[in-house]
């Protein structure tokens, strides 16, 4: 980890910048994953098993899933990502789930920056379990 923010600093970063910071944080997360638990570390299979995780539709699933389980300052992080004017228009997802795997990046983006270590861990480990849907890999 650099450096942390405190509340104050990362209320004034915008929910884009958050997202755009968690995107890669989750990523990194999820292709570990793989790399741990795949019998196949193949590029090809490795991305193909990654899409299940990280596209706009499997993100707006988790983070269905995770809402109940997120404090009121997660829950406003969330609200701050999905409400986010972005100028991208998805090409495969619908506007809905675009917004929801926004507020999901802004939330995994957020943790990271506060530096909350444990919290983010909790949070990344729910993502992986809500994304297998309770299979193995």
């Amino acid at each position: 980890m650099n450096k942390t923010y405190s509340q104050k600093e990362l209320a004034q970063i915008k929910p884009l910048v958050l997202a755009y910071v968690g995107d890669s944080v989750y990523e990194v997360y999820v292709r570990n994953h793989l790399i741990q638990t795949s019998g196949r570390l193949d590029v090809n299979h490795l991305h193909k098993k990654s899409v299940r995780f990280v596209c706009c539709a499997a993100q707006a699933h988790i983070l269905s899933e995770l809402e109940s389980e997120l404090t009121e300052q997660e829950l406003d992080v969330v609200r701050r990502g999905r409400n986010a004017h972005s100028h991208t228009v998805p090409k495969n997802a619908s506007v809905h789930d675009y917004r929801c795997a926004t507020g999901f990046e802004a939330l995994i983006g957020h943790t990271y920056l506060k530096g909350d270590e444990q919290r983010l861990e909790i949070l990344l480990s729910r993502a992986i379990e809500i994304g297998q849907g309770g299979q193995n890999e």
